[in-house]
């Protein structure tokens, strides 16, 4: 099998990234620049590496995508809080970015592939496409809006074979949450929260679904 990647440099992204790697499915990462790609190569043996920046959707233009994609997941994100009082244009710019138009473009290259495989598209989106808290308004607005993309392109391709799955994941010990809790001025203990790789075994999940059902959204939330 193969799989498309975002976000596979760190949390969620690279625990999938390993599994898969691990089970012996090819793997092809999105790194933001040559030197991110090098990095990924040598922290995950094995990877495929294209090099496009999710900051910049039109890069992805340009990328060669294998002829047929078992899954695409976007797993990569990006989040600035403040009030919306104090939010600059740069802040919502770059998080509908990174979190909503660089994967609608990235769907719309890897269609034709994921077409002939039958293939899946998962969106990691968050609790905050579900609810938007003080703070939170650019951050879950960009989610928000990944969770129209994953509606509405789970109506169109069906008729394709595609499957869409939303995943949203409550809080999850990875580096973003660290630095969400320093923003909030709380201490951070990464025990108190999801594990990345327990996200990454429910995608694992997600893909090996049979071929009766689609599974179009799933929630995980602390214990």
């Amino acid at each position: 099998m193969t799989h498309l990647l975002t976000g596979a440099g760190s949390g969620i992204g690279e625990d999938l990234a390993r599994r898969l790697l691990a089970r012996g499915d090819d793997v092809v990462a999105i790194a933001r620049s040559d030197q991110r790609a090098a990095e990924l190569a040598e922290s995950l043996p094995g990877v495929r590496t294209l090099v496009a920046d999710l900051a910049d959707p039109g890069s992805l233009d340009g990328l060669e995508l294998p002829d047929r994609l078992d899954s695409l997941v976007h797993s990569a994100g990006v989040v600035e809080l403040g009030p919306v009082a104090e939010l600059t244009a740069s802040a919502w710019t770059s998080q509908l970015q990174v979190n909503l138009v660089a994967p609608a473009v990235l769907t719309r290259l890897a269609l034709p592939a994921l077409r002939a495989a039958r293939g899946t598209v998962v969106l990691v989106n968050s609790g905050a496409g579900l609810v938007a808290h003080p703070e939170w308004g650019a951050y879950a607005a960009s989610k928000h809006g990944l969770k129209a993309l994953a509606d509405a392109l789970r109506g169109e391709e069906q008729q394709h074979g595609v499957r869409v799955t939303s995943v949203y994941p409550g809080r999850t010990a990875t580096a973003m949450q660290e630095e969400v809790h320093a923003h909030e001025g709380k201490d951070y203990d990464a025990a108190d929260w999801i594990r990345p790789e327990t996200v990454a075994e429910a995608i694992v999940g997600v893909l090996g679904l049979g071929p009766d059902a689609t599974l179009t959204d799933l929630t995980l939330k602390p214990r």
